[in-house]
């Protein structure tokens, strides 16, 4: 286990952390005689989980360390944070639950889009528009745990939380329209290889019929 998948796991092992200090109502902690709101550190628990999404790609390209593992556990930690994030932002009502629902949603769906394209032998790479998302989904996460103890930054929250869902269903409608592409390319070529195939024999049909007349003719003609 490297460096940058133990970052990888780390970033799950916060996600239990990040719903309980969401979730809990009216708790705060004390440190060296400060008293901070549950809010604010489920605020930190998320951008140290963030900020672990950064850190191990950069090692792991740096480091020459991409392994087969990190590779599938990145974007499920990446999902496992926000969703979990944004369900437990629903539950004490500082987003709706439509916009969490939409977001979520295209998660799975660019994921079983990849998962459908990676079993069909091709690899559909994550967009420009997809990396925006990602980190206008750090932004209004953040600024909507702020607003549960500071409403004046509702209307700054919810203004990047709607960029998030038109980054997510833009990106999404890229995700597609690339995943359509390889799958019509895909098909047109193996009908090709088909009637190439069916073509091929066809003639060695029609070569094994010829010769069979041949032989036909050759055993009728006098000796």
């Amino acid at each position: 286990m490297n460096i940058p998948n133990s970052l990888t796991l780390m970033r799950i092992f916060f996600v239990p952390l990040l719903v309980a200090a969401l979730v809990t109502e009216n708790r705060t902690i004390r440190v060296a005689g400060v008293f901070i709101p549950n809010e604010y550190v489920a605020l930190a628990i998320f951008l140290a989980a963030a900020g672990t999404d950064l850190l191990d790609g950069y090692l792991a390209r740096r480091w020459k360390q991409i392994t087969t593992v990190g590779m599938l556990l990145d974007p499920v930690a990446d999902k496992l944070l926000i969703s979990s994030a944004l369900i437990s932002l629903v539950q004490v009502q500082a987003v709706p639950a439509w916009m969490a629902i939409l977001v979520i949603g295209r998660e799975f769906a660019v994921t079983g889009l990849r998962g459908i394209a990676a079993a069909s032998g091709y690899t559909i790479q994550a967009s420009d528009l997809g990396k925006t998302k990602m980190v206008a989904q750090v932004v209004a996460i953040s600024l909507l745990m702020l607003t549960i103890h500071n409403k004046s930054l509702q209307p700054v929250a919810m203004l990047w939380m709607w960029g998030v869902v038109f980054f997510g269903v833009v990106s999404a409608v890229h995700y597609f329209l690339k995943f359509w592409k390889k799958v019509d390319l895909d098909i047109k070529l193996r009908r090709r290889q088909e009637l190439i195939q069916l073509e091929r024999l066809r003639r060695r049909q029609a070569r094994a019929e010829r010769m069979a007349r041949r032989r036909e003719a050759s055993v009728g003609e006098p000796s």
